[in-house]
């Protein structure tokens, strides 16, 4: 058993291998970002930087349409992933992080110093949940609910960051 891995995820056991070799576990758990026994949420934010690069070399449209399925997929892949894992919200579950850090990132100007703040900012509403993140996170269940708060704690950051830069 290792330090950074679990030897079961959820309450229906299921193993590394299994969540790996299932598509959509795959993608809830953020490209495998999300097995970590530590901070699965950051990791899985950490997942989603590379997709961020990657679409900076399209124009902005094709950033909002795959922000856009991104989320809208997501509640799908969320889904799928609580009802195999028999868990509700299970922190390994980490597409949302991912969906929620790209909306975090729509349209701003690049810089390395944005995509640390956009990091950090995201990171932060995310973990603290202000109302009415909160509240969605609480009232909220299902696939919608696992994407709603992390969708509004990007767009919250993404408000901050529009101010800041």
């Amino acid at each position: 058993m290792s330090i950074f891995l679990r030897e079961f995820y959820g309450p229906g056991r299921l193993s590394a291998m299994q969540i790996i070799r299932d598509p959509m576990l795959f993608l809830a758990f953020g490209f495998g970002s999300g097995l970590s026994r530590y901070m699965p949420g950051t990791l899985g934010t950490l997942a989603a930087v590379p997709l961020y690069l990657a679409l900076l070399a399209g124009n902005n449209w094709i950033y909002l349409l795959v922000t856009l399925l991104s989320m809208v997929l997501g509640v799908f892949i969320c889904d799928h992933a609580a009802q195999k894992l028999q868990a509700p919200d299970f922190g390994g579950i980490v597409w949302d992080e991912i969906a929620g850090f790209l909306v975090t990132m729509c349209w701003l100007p690049f810089s390395w110093q944005s995509l640390l703040a956009g990091f950090v900012a995201f990171r932060f509403f995310d973990i603290l949940k202000p109302w009415p993140i909160g509240w969605l996170d609480k009232h909220v269940h299902g696939g919608l609910g696992i994407m709603l708060d992390d969708v509004a704690a990007g767009v919250f950051a993404a408000l901050i960051l529009r101010l800041w830069f």
